[in-house]
């Protein structure tokens, strides 16, 4: 699943390129599960205002 990470230059984005899998735990992590907290949030604060 993950290769041993070996790098002439080790970098955040080469560490991502390990495979499919990392960069999907990173794009959930990053991007999808603040869009959920914030919908929720937002959904609270309209129900509040009606």
């Amino acid at each position: 699943m993950i290769e041993p990470f070996t790098d002439v230059n080790p970098s955040f984005f080469g560490l991502l390129n390990q495979g499919p899998l990392t960069l999907t735990i990173f794009l959930h992590t990053v991007i999808v599960l603040p869009m959920v907290f914030i919908y929720f949030q937002e959904k609270k604060r309209l129900e509040e205002e009606q």
